[in-house]
């Protein structure tokens, strides 16, 4: 069944150096490295494909153009693939949200090139048209388990987004996956660093930033330990299936 949700356009931050996975990345682009015998990428396609998430725009910087050599147009995929290229310096998240929203249009999902993320897209999008707001934030209650918890989240509210300073009622973490419409970023510099968690935290001054709750949890393979986990969950899930 088709949803508003899967109808959204699916961008993906991938234009970073991966400096945590040196040496791996210093030739490859963190999307192509090797996760369970195939790129991430691979693995990232498939669970959008799954979630009817085929208009994909890739926001590319460093070694990019290896990752359009080896997925193209994303034909062979079932997919239609497109590349947003930061240019000559890197422009950070938002920034190279910013450079991509031609390609994007008015509201579009936005996933991290390192997030592995199982949970229901669809769903997610749904929540986000109904709210009527400029922004969505998935979040998930991580109490300190995997990473630092960044959000207070509190009566089906974000009351709360700071990566820089924690405090004692944020219990939840960003999981990865939101949601914007491109009016988000209306007042934001162009051709300009801006990180995302800028433009989060001005839509939560502004009541305009939703807070949907994932309970499955997330995985990444920004860290040597993420990958190593990740790589040892899908083999699993390879050999059951």
């Amino acid at each position: 069944m088709s949803s508003a949700g899967s109808a959204l356009p699916v961008a993906i931050l991938a234009g970073g150096l991966a400096n945590r996975l040196r040496p791996i990345t210093e030739k490859i682009p963190k999307l192509l490295v090797e996760v369970a015998g195939e790129p991430f990428f691979s693995h990232q396609l498939r669970l959008l494909k799954q979630a009817g998430l085929t208009r994909i725009v890739l926001c590319v910087g460093h070694l990019g153009e290896q990752i359009v050599a080896q997925y193209g147009d994303g034909a062979k995929w079932g997919v239609q693939l497109d590349y947003a290229f930061d240019g000559p310096r890197l422009l950070g998240t938002g920034g190279a949200l910013i450079c991509a929203l031609p390609k994007l249009g008015d509201a579009f999902y936005v996933l991290y090139g390192d997030s592995y993320l199982p949970t229901d897209y669809p769903a997610v999008g749904d929540f986000f048209q109904k709210s009527g707001r400029l922004g969505l934030m998935t979040v998930f209650e991580n109490r300190g388990r995997y990473e630092t918890s960044n959000v207070w989240f509190e009566g089906g509210e974000i009351k709360r987004y700071d990566k820089k300073h924690p405090l004692p009622q944020m219990h939840h973490v960003d999981y990865g996956l939101g949601v914007f419409r491109a009016a988000a970023f209306d007042g934001f510099a162009r051709d300009a660093v801006v990180d995302l968690a800028d433009v989060q935290q001005a839509l939560v001054a502004r009541h305009q930033l939703a807070g949907y709750e994932i309970k499955q949890r997330f995985y990444e393979i920004g860290s040597p330990a993420g990958l190593s986990e990740l790589d040892a969950l899908l083999r699993w899930q390879g050999e059951k299936d």
